[in-house]
């Protein structure tokens, strides 16, 4: 790549960090840059993965020292995604993903958009009367990790929806979010380096715009609140639905 590509990369990385430390959805700009500039659809898959741990650390750190991240409870959401990032993986490695994606569109309206918007709590409040409560979160985070490992764009919003759910506020919602999803792309990264599908340059100048912005990302999440999170996501989630139903 030239060094203008490389710059690209590090700038349009830098946007997709602070969306996705925000909402998500970010890895929409960067997959297709990636692509344009020559990758196969399946290397820029496990590139951009570079990006991703970058930014997540960034935000993982960001929202410790601000002490807003719950570790116990983000690492135990952390155990069943790891299991499905390793299944998603292996099938974005072996499968075409256009009909996963637009199942996947249709879940993130209506499941997304109701928690988001259940301002009273009552998904919350009906989750902690049933006695599997902890269950059914694993088996939902489990689901978001299969989703993460395949094609990671957007999963963002799904961990949202579950830790919303789960009767966390977006900020901290976020915090776990981050976490959840570093050590899930630490996985499928190792997988995607395994089967040669990595281009280490373009994920490293990714990596560095990516970093930089998820501190930004933070800063904005925690000075700006749980309602202005809420508006950010909410008008994410529509834009980046279409764009998965449409491809």
């Amino acid at each position: 790549m030239s060094i203008l590509e490389l710059l690209a990369l590090t700038t349009v990385g830098f946007l997709a960090s602070v969306l996705n430390v925000i909402a998500g959805g970010g890895s929409f700009l960067t997959l297709p840059l990636l692509i344009f500039f020559g990758l196969p659809a399946v290397e820029a898959n496990g590139t951009n993965r570079l990006g991703i741990i970058a930014q997540n650390v960034g935000g993982v750190w960001g929202f410790h020292r601000h002490r807003v991240l719950d570790w116990g409870w983000a690492l135990r959401a952390s155990l069943p995604a790891l299991a499905g990032a390793a299944l998603g993986a292996w099938l974005a490695l072996r499968v075409a993903d256009q009909d996963f994606r637009r199942i996947l569109a249709t879940l993130m309206v209506v499941v997304t958009l109701w928690t988001l918007l259940d301002r009273g709590g009552r998904a919350a409040a009906a989750l902690r009367r049933f006695p599997h409560q902890r269950l059914i979160l694993a088996t939902a985070f489990a689901v978001a990790g299969v989703y993460a490992g395949f094609v990671q764009a957007g999963v963002g919003f799904f961990v949202l929806a579950l830790t919303t759910v789960a009767g966390l506020d977006l900020v901290r919602g976020n915090a776990v979010k981050l976490l959840v999803i570093l050590l899930t792309t630490c996985l499928a990264l190792a997988l995607f380096a395994w089967a040669g599908k990595v281009d280490w340059v373009a994920g490293a100048a990714l990596a560095v715009g990516s970093f930089a912005g998820s501190l930004l990302g933070v800063r904005l999440t925690v000075l700006k609140g749980h309602a202005w999170v809420q508006g950010v996501v909410t008008i994410a989630i529509v834009v980046f639905a279409v764009k998965l139903w449409l491809g």
